[in-house]
């Protein structure tokens, strides 16, 4: 069974709450759309599908809760109102992820036609907003997988000497179920081989400084019982020279692609491409098209969130004498009091150093005169 993050039935909505893994697999619930906001912002949810998935289904969550209650707008203007206040709300959680933003223009776009249809009521916007939200939770689960198939016919054919020889991945950051509302994008293509019998092995970064690799990803690795290893990011470039650890390809998730292909994705994503394109190794990025943003044409527009100075002055885990639980988790400092802290969440990694970049249409290639067009895979 793949793992489970995100929960929704009937309006109800849950998520695990990621801050406690891999020691707790504890769900919390999201009834409303501030209850989204900061759980997306405290990171209790990341991966930018999923981000987009939660902060829908929070405010799918909270008008079902109005509608039950009675306590809709009056009209329907008054809730197309309200929708489009909130989804900007949500959007102020995670600037760089396109997937939220896109996410909310679509939802938009929704409940102001349904808004303007003669006759339209409250409710009527606020079922066809709800069943879009629903709509896109499904979608996202169908376009995962097919990123995985697609990425993984595409390494077997350009990425091996022998497609009998079974492929080994590095993989960066979290791209699994946790960030996605289910199978993933770049460990979905890790699933796809494994389901072929066609994976060797996976490697997988800690990803410092928030560790998604070392808490999020090998627990999925686990959890899934794939044959996998886990390094530091300082690691990848010993890994690549050996000639014995027989990498094929590195494949990375991302939280925007602009027109160009220039990616923003978590930040050790660029040193990555560059260790790739020096070892000859193939560098592939796995999202789905709603990551593709055409309206930026290069990274130099991208904007990079950075994080608190905390996240890597200090460290969360769990103490080795202690019993799993809330009150066993403990926050010890790692670096000298006073120092000056940089913490880009992301970083850009230039459209020239990528080999393909894996949808679920498809994966792009750069033409004979090293340029992606990305526009084709909306046609």
């Amino acid at each position: 069974m793949v793992l489970e993050a995100i929960r929704y039935i009937d309006g109800k909505l849950s998520i695990i709450d990621q801050l406690q893994l891999p020691f707790l697999e504890r769900y919390i619930e999201i009834k409303t759309s501030e209850e989204g906001w900061k759980a997306i912002k405290k990171m209790q949810v990341r991966g930018a599908p999923a981000i987009a998935i939660v902060a829908a289904l929070s405010l799918a969550s909270e008008l079902q809760g109005l509608a039950i209650g009675k306590k809709l707008p009056s009209s329907a203007e008054d809730v197309e109102a309200f929708i489009i206040e909130r989804l900007h709300y949500l959007v102020s959680s995670r600037p760089t992820a396109v997937n939220l933003s896109d996410a909310a223009r679509k939802l938009e776009a929704i409940v102001s036609s349904q808004s303007k249809n003669p006759g339209s009521t409250a409710l009527d916007v606020t079922s066809a907003f709800i069943q879009a939200a629903e709509a896109m939770l499904a979608k996202d689960v169908e376009d995962n997988m097919r990123i995985g198939e697609n990425g993984a016919r595409w390494i077997l054919a350009n990425a091996l000497s022998s497609q009998h020889a079974g492929a080994t991945i590095l993989t960066h950051c979290n791209t699994g179920s946790l960030a996605t509302s289910g199978y993933g994008t770049a460990l979905g293509v890790i699933r796809s081989l494994l389901s072929r019998n066609a994976l060797k092995h996976a490697y997988c970064t800690e990803t410092r400084p928030y560790n998604q690799g070392s808490r999020l990803t090998a627990f999925e690795l686990v959890h899934d019982n794939i044959p996998a290893t886990l390094i530091t990011d300082s690691m990848v470039a010993a890994l690549l020279s050996r000639p014995e650890n027989g990498v094929n390809a590195i494949v990375v998730g991302a939280d925007r692609v602009a027109a160009n292909g220039d990616t923003a994705n978590k930040i050790g994503t660029y040193g990555l491409a560059v260790l790739a394109k020096y070892h000859s190794v193939k560098f592939l990025v796995a999202a789905p098209l709603t990551t593709v943003d055409l309206a930026t044409k290069s990274g130099d527009d991208i904007i990079i969130e950075e994080r608190p100075a905390s996240e890597v002055t200090r460290i969360k885990g769990l103490l080795e004498d202690g019993v799993i639980g809330d009150a066993t988790m403990s926050t010890i400092q790692i670096a000298a009091d006073g120092i000056n802290v940089w913490n880009p969440a992301f970083d850009i990694t230039p459209s020239g150093l990528i080999d393909g970049i894996i949808t679920e249409r498809g994966v792009a290639e750069r033409d004979a005169d090293g340029h992606f067009h990305l526009e084709e895979l909306f046609g």
